[in-house]
């Protein structure tokens, strides 16, 4: 039998330990309502339950001094009772402040327990217990936030997943608030190929990919949501007020090949529209090999169209050539003779019969009217596509008799 210095055995002190538990616990409470401002905010469901928390902690540190050898985890014997869900009610920092203070009120009381002969003895007992208690707490608290962790990233990609399958609404915002999307501004859906180590890695390297996306975005004042499906990485970003910055801000985090950015839309429910464009622009975008990355959506609207994307066709014809057609024919006709003449001004002031002033100046009219310079050659080449589905929309092969 395991005995002090001065003779007593353990089980002796221990006994006279045990019939002290119910007043150390009465007084440890009476403290934390006098000293824990927070502990009497908490309803009396939960100021229950961490009473009986500090009982099991007191019982369990008689037993133990009892017999010091492990017999049964701490986390077991001292926070077993307590429900899961107490640990998002009382923080880590709270609970390590009522760990301290029970400490604190048993060492106060210790002589009154057994006497000051034994006080010594019980009080570097304390001093180790409260370490064990210490790893305890850690414990319980890292299995809890990993337990939430796992949960928020199947909550994360379901509403990722129903973003992407159009099926966002007030219930798909609502998950997006538990996970901490505050964005009230604009939204865009960036998507890329994920990283190599996300995809032949395990769960935690998928979660220090989203992780790093996340804390980079909030740095920068917007919202994310992260989610990787198959071999692709998918983003939603909340509070955007330029697509280009926006992607550019996480582009790093993907893995090689293209990354595509979708136009923006005004909220999560609409998240669909820039998803769907993402989606096939990431299609379309081999198609353009020197593009930049990332890229928009828009910009690939020529790969997207001759890709067979309508809603692509549809935008070059409502945002290019309808523009053109309306401001009249000499816009479109000058446009149409400088594209075939290879960008030459002099060339189609020839072929048109005009000064070449006046074909600068109805170039800088089609700029104005398109957003899209025809000097430049990406541009010009987008204005041909435009041109060309423009004309076959308005004249659609079917309608024309031989």
């Amino acid at each position: 039998m395991t005995t002090t210095s001065r003779g007593r055995s353990r089980a002796q002190i221990a006994k006279r330990l045990q019939k002290s538990e119910g007043s150390l616990t009465a007084a440890t409470l009476n403290r934390m309502e006098r000293d824990m401002p927070w502990f009497r905010g908490l309803s009396a469901e939960d100021r229950s339950w961490i009473g009986l928390i500090v009982q099991a902690g007191v019982h369990a540190f008689v037993a133990w001094y009892r017999d010091p050898e492990p017999h049964a985890p701490l986390t077991a014997e001292v926070f077993g009772a307590a429900p899961r869900t107490l640990t998002g009610v009382v923080s880590l920092h709270q609970t390590v402040e009522m760990v301290r203070l029970s400490i604190e009120v048993v060492e106060e009381n210790v002589v009154d327990a057994v006497g000051e002969e034994d006080a010594a003895s019980v009080h570097a007992s304390i001093v180790r217990y409260a370490r064990e208690v210490a790893f305890a707490t850690a414990e319980v608290y890292a299995r809890a936030a990993e337990m939430r962790g796992a949960w928020d990233a199947r909550l994360e990609a379901l509403v990722v997943d129903s973003v992407l399958r159009a099926e966002a609404d007030e219930t798909v915002r609502s998950r997006a608030s538990a996970l901490g999307w505050e964005s009230k501004g604009d939204v865009v859906v960036v998507l890329g190929r994920a990283p190599d180590t996300v995809t032949t890695g395990d769960s935690g390297d998928r979660e220090s990919v989203t992780d790093q996306v996340r804390r980079t975005v909030r740095q920068v004042g917007m919202d994310a949501l992260c989610a990787v499906q198959g071999d692709r990485l998918v983003v939603v970003l909340g509070g955007v007020d330029n697509p280009d910055r926006a992607g550019a801000s996480i582009v790093q985090y993907f893995g090689e090949g293209p990354v595509v950015v979708g136009p923006m839309v005004p909220d999560l429910v609409h998240a669909n529209v820039s998803a769907r464009a993402a989606i096939a622009g990431l299609q379309a975008a081999p198609g353009w090999p020197q593009a930049p990355r990332p890229v928009t959506s828009d910009d690939l609207l020529p790969e997207r169209t001759l890709g067979g994307d309508d809603s692509a066709r549809r935008q070059l014809v409502a945002d290019i050539y309808r523009p053109l057609l309306e401001a009249g024919t000499p816009s479109l006709d000058t446009l149409t003779v400088f594209l075939d003449h290879g960008g030459s001004i002099e060339a189609t002031a020839r072929a048109l019969f005009i000064h070449a002033n006046t074909v600068r100046y109805r170039l800088r009219r089609a700029a104005d009217l398109t957003g899209l310079c025809p000097t430049d050659p990406r541009h010009a080449y987008t204005l041909r596509v435009a041109l060309t589905v423009g004309r076959l929309d308005v004249n659609p092969p079917d309608a024309i008799t031989l």
